[in-house]
């Protein structure tokens, strides 16, 4: 297969390089943010570097590599490793893409929903496959052209609809990835069909680590800064229904109770749903790249 050739790249924060690649099959467009190690770090150990890849990569490569370059330094300390990182995202200065978001991290078969601004397009989600399949059939081949890496260490991150796709794509291929990272994942949405996966799953030869995650504020009761919000009524009926916390909790222990599985769960405190990004992803960095 050859490497395919960007459309555009650039270089980005930290010593990261972007390169916007057209999708194969359907020639959609993500920007893939590639962070190699430095000179410092030493040679590339003879199986290749560790990978860590990301959903959300506009909103993470950053957070990613700061974790990385404080720790990997000085690994006694933290017993963390050198290692490759690759965040999928897309062409835009945002953080975020929510239109495109929505379908490439939202599981098949998906749903319509209105637009998320008025004369907008409808929101779709249920392209999962498509952004597995670019993920894995693409994006891993580009990399593995530009960095040498080893193929049995590599790991997925993804947060909300990210770790919603994560566990999807674990239920799918558990042999893809050897570490999965869900945080806050939206194990509820449209009815909770993740929970028809997992009632299916079987690891069979595999021996894939889950880490699940979910921040104090995201259980049933809300943030001090909400408790006197005029929607705070509403907003803990909205949590009534997502459960994050819980959800996120029995969904670590139905894992831990496959053959060859490793799940573990853990709350971040005094964190909500979106300021549990960076402390998720240095978690991530800190597991996928364990010294022991």
């Amino acid at each position: 297969m050859t490497e395919i050739e960007p459309l555009a790249e650039g270089d980005t924060w930290g010593g990261a390089r972007w390169y916007d690649l057209a999708d194969r099959e359907t020639g959609a467009v993500r920007r893939v943010f590639l962070w190699q190690p430095p000179q410092s770090a030493g040679e590339v150990p003879s199986q290749g570097w560790p990978v860590l890849y990301m959903t959300d990569g506009n909103a993470v490569i950053a957070t990613a590599i700061d974790a990385m370059r404080a720790q990997a330094c000085y690994p006694s300390g933290t017993n963390t490793g050198w290692g490759v990182l690759v965040a999928v995202g897309y062409p835009t200065e945002e953080a975020y893409d929510p239109f495109r978001r929505s379908w490439d991290l939202g599981p098949p078969p998906g749903q319509s929903y209105p637009p998320f601004w008025e004369g907008g397009d409808v929101v779709r989600t249920g392209g999962g496959a498509e952004m597995a399949r670019f993920l894995l059939e693409d994006v891993r081949p580009f990399v593995a052209a530009k960095v040498r890496v080893n193929p049995d260490h590599q790991g997925l991150f993804g947060h909300s609809f990210g770790g919603l796709f994560a566990l999807w794509l674990l239920f799918q291929a558990p042999r893809a990835f050897r570490h999965w990272i869900a945080a806050s994942p939206a194990i509820t949405w449209e009815e909770s069909f993740l929970l028809d996966h997992l009632a299916r799953f079987d690891a069979g030869a595999a021996r894939p680590f889950v880490h699940l995650s979910a921040g104090e504020w995201e259980g049933d009761q809300l943030a001090p800064f909400q408790r006197q919000a005029e929607d705070a009524a509403k907003r803990l009926q909205d949590k009534a229904k997502t459960r994050t916390i819980a959800a996120a909790q029995e969904m670590a222990a139905a894992l831990a109770a496959h053959p060859g599985v490793t799940a573990e769960y853990e709350t971040y405190a005094s964190e909500n749903h979106m300021s549990v990004l960076p402390v998720a992803v240095n978690r991530a960095v800190q597991r996928v790249f364990a010294l022991g």
